[in-house]
């Protein structure tokens, strides 16, 4: 699977939309069905900017059709609705190294 790296760097929130902006439409284009976005967590441990801004525009791009779904890492396992939608529509993703860590630092998102 493909990853975004949104944290490589430590850009500020704008240039990691950016970035994720620019990704989205480029792994999108060479045909894979999922991607792993990498936005990290943020240094105090409740949850960083740029996870927040990059959950938010993953939701527009849902809304306009650009994605299928996406599962933030904390409900990408067996246990939760999204983790469990998420392999039902791609059962390769149960083999990811992230599925049921309940990692906080990603996301995973389905192109449609």
């Amino acid at each position: 699977m493909k990853q975004i790296d949104l944290e490589a760097g430590r850009p500020d929130v704008a240039s990691a939309m950016s970035r994720l902006n620019n990704r989205i439409y480029a792994t999108r284009a060479t045909g894979d069905r999922a991607c792993k976005i990498i936005h990290g967590y943020g240094s105090t441990g409740k949850g960083g900017a740029i996870k927040s801004a990059c959950l938010s525009e993953l939701r527009g791009y849902k809304r306009r059709g650009i994605i299928k779904d996406f599962c933030p890492g904390e409900k990408f396992g067996p246990f939760s609705e999204e983790g469990r939608r998420m392999v039902t529509a791609f059962p390769e993703l149960n083999r990811d190294r992230d599925w049921a860590r309940m990692n906080d630092g990603i996301t995973v998102i389905l192109y449609k």
